[in-house]
């Protein structure tokens, strides 16, 4: 495991233990919790992952890094759109939206979470022939 996943999961940890109170920004982006229900499981998820604001939706992004496999999450999302998640101390249910490269509005979804993530989302997809999808989280009221 390396020195980056290991850093990741005891933010994670910090996040979860805390309840939120220490947690939100990472590195100077702002991060969420995202609690979704195991594709093959049925139990719950949690991860850590950073988001940037479109309106009322939290954009998040399946890159795992642009390693060629996505991450777990997303196939749990692709199965079961309802999700939990958790901004700082504020919990509450949201709907995923899978928004794939080929849709109108993808291009403005990646820059936006790009640019909030300095340029990384970029770097990530460079390394991966797979192409990475924007997930759009709408809280439900």
């Amino acid at each position: 495991m390396s020195l980056y996943t290991q850093a990741l999961m005891v933010h994670q940890t910090i996040y979860e233990r805390s309840g939120g109170l220490v947690g939100h920004r990472l590195l100077g982006v702002p991060t969420l919790l995202l609690r979704s229900t195991g594709a093959r499981t049925g139990t719950t998820r949690t991860n850590a992952l950073v988001y940037a604001r479109d309106r009322d939706r939290y954009l998040i992004v399946p890159s795992n890094g642009g390693a060629n496999r996505a991450p777990g999450w997303l196939h749990n999302l692709r199965k079961d759109p309802t999700a939990e998640i958790q901004i700082g101390r504020q919990r509450q249910q949201a709907v995923a939206e899978i928004v794939g490269s080929d849709a109108p509005d993808y291009a403005r979804l990646w820059r936006i979470v790009n640019d909030n993530n300095a340029g990384r989302y970029d770097q990530y997809q460079a390394r991966t022939s797979r192409p990475i999808p924007v997930v759009a989280l709408t809280p439900r009221s």
